[in-house]
């Protein structure tokens, strides 16, 4: 199955008041438990690909290849978008002509006008191929791949604004965060998620830092119309985990346990399994 657009897979999780999750990957072996687990579950999945994590891949190109190709070879049948996370105005566009699905336009580091008129290029470059696009309101709090935010709360008259444009999807900062949540995490803010509903009609909303949230508080954000979770920090524990058992267990140095195969088999299992739970817990399970 070719890669696909977000567009009407979060259109159909905002309906169905459920989300998709968009689960960043680092290499082979994430992609592969990723697309296994949607496959398995039978859900819509979204890759993402951070621009530090597309120069660690050698570029949007070498991932474009090795995600079609494996979506074949996997003999995967539920959507998938390959979809560009955080990037910068070239960034985006760079994705867009290695052929990515879905883009992430990142600009609210940028004063709200410039924001504005560079959305509103990446939207019209990208719908012209069938592209879906994500556009960004109040910075992200943390840091992921460089990209450091204050962990602003959108302004939803700015919200209102950036999705009459046109974007598929609006990411908008409700006191999310990147990377690990601290123990005085205030949680999210849901009157403004629910006024930014509010004022953008049916647009699927986007939560970032996605790991660690707890279920009751991501269950309620679905219901006040986020479509799409981001999930990066938890499947890097989870393979970090893995690896160390395995080789404060000894295990690379039994027989050929060192093998590169065998010594990423367990972390890889591990976030098949995290994804897996994550679909379950998102509701996407049995939508593709």
């Amino acid at each position: 199955m070719a890669l696909v657009s977000a567009k009407e897979m979060l259109e159909k999780a905002h309906a169905g008041h459920y989300a998709v999750g968009a689960f960043n990957i680092n290499n082979l072996e994430w992609t592969k438990a990723i697309l296994l687990a949607a496959q398995e579950t039978n859900s819509p999945i979204m890759l993402g690909v951070s621009e530090g994590a597309g120069k660690y891949m050698t570029g949007y190109n070498t991932i474009t290849a090795m995600v079609t190709a494996m979506i074949d070879s996997l003999k995967i049948t539920v959507p998938v978008a390959l979809h560009l996370d955080h990037g910068s105005y070239d960034g985006a566009k760079a994705a867009i002509a290695a052929g990515f699905s879905s883009v992430m336009f990142d600009g609210s580091h940028y004063a709200f006008q410039e924001n504005l008129e560079k959305s509103k290029e990446i939207i019209a470059i990208a719908h012209a191929k069938g592209i879906s696009v994500e556009c960004e309101v109040g910075a992200i709090g943390g840091e992921e791949d460089g990209v450091v935010g204050n962990g602003e709360v959108a302004d939803p008259k700015e919200c209102e604004i950036i999705a009459a444009l046109g974007v598929d999807m609006l990411a908008a900062g409700i006191g999310n965060i990147h990377g690990k949540y601290p123990a005085n995490w205030k949680g999210l803010n849901f009157e403004v998620l629910a006024e930014i509903q509010k004022v953008t009609g049916s647009k699927p909303l986007v939560l970032h830092g996605g790991s660690g949230i707890p279920t009751d508080m991501i269950k309620k954000a679905i219901n006040l119309g986020v479509s799409k979770i981001n999930v990066n920090t938890e499947c890097q524990t989870v393979f970090a985990e893995a690896t160390r058992k395995y080789i404060e267990a000894g295990k690379d140095l039994e027989g050929k346990g060192f093998d590169p195969r065998k010594l990423l088999a367990p972390g890889t299992e591990a976030i098949k399994q995290l994804v897996i739970d994550k679909i379950n817990e998102f509701g996407s399970n049995g939508k593709a």
